[in-house]
């Protein structure tokens, strides 16, 4: 079952449609697999669904030639340098595609199964368990204060009290100058205390608005 299916001396046409479909297909189910977990461009799937079939094709042209190898080998490390960097996530799973496709292009149609097989369960695995994730603590804290309270070091003890850190980001006047926002990155110590701490600045700026929200996270783009 983990043998190569290929005689390189003689190849047959079935035997490279057998390996050239199992790397569509392969490489299908790797692109719907990074999908299930993140978010993803259309162009980074077509390449994750495809990449198997490329490198395969080339293994086979180049299987037993070492100077055709060397020369491959050499075209491959220059797309390094023509690609955006990429997540860790994305560049693991551009790995199994090519892998995928190098165990393909030898013949190697169960080992590439049993590969994506252990991957997809360890992957999955991994996502269920969350391993690594940590709750994210940081907070954009606004303030609205009116323009005759002198805003300086006024709230210094209550987010001392209530955060492991935070600096005043910007100040702003709004509503023809008649009051200021303050804008202050925070990281709370606990999360269920959001309340409590809103409720202790409120007492401090006359009851103005008062908001917590997440801070903005750009998009990785590959």
């Amino acid at each position: 079952m983990l043998n190569s299916i290929l005689d390189t001396s003689n190849l047959e046409i079935v035997q490279v449609l057998c390996c050239m479909g199992a790397a569509v297909v392969l490489g299908l189910l790797n692109a719907l697999l990074y999908m299930a977990s993140s978010r993803a461009s259309k162009s980074f799937v077509c390449t994750l669904a495809l990449l198997p079939l490329v490198t395969g094709a080339v293994i086979l042209v180049v299987n037993g030639n070492l100077g055709a190898g060397i020369a491959v080998a050499g075209s491959f490390s220059l797309i390094r340098f023509r690609s955006a960097q990429g997540s860790a996530k994305e560049i693991l799973h551009v790995f199994l595609s090519a892998s995928l496709g190098l165990c393909l292009g030898a013949g190697y149609v169960g080992l590439a199964v049993l590969l994506f097989a252990v991957f997809a369960l360890a992957a999955l695995a991994l996502n269920a368990a969350r391993l690594g994730e940590k709750p994210d603590m940081s907070r954009v804290l606004k303030i609205t204060v009116p323009e005759v309270l002198d805003y300086d070091g006024l709230f210094d003890e209550v987010l001392s009290r209530r955060t492991d850190s935070w600096s005043l980001e910007s100040v702003r006047t709004a509503e023809m100058g008649s009051v200021y926002q303050l804008h202050y990155l925070v990281r709370l110590k606990d999360l269920a205390k959001t309340k409590e701490l809103i409720d202790e600045v409120r007492t401090r700026n006359g009851n103005l608005p008062v908001s917590v929200v997440r801070v903005p996270v750009e998009k990785e783009t590959f």
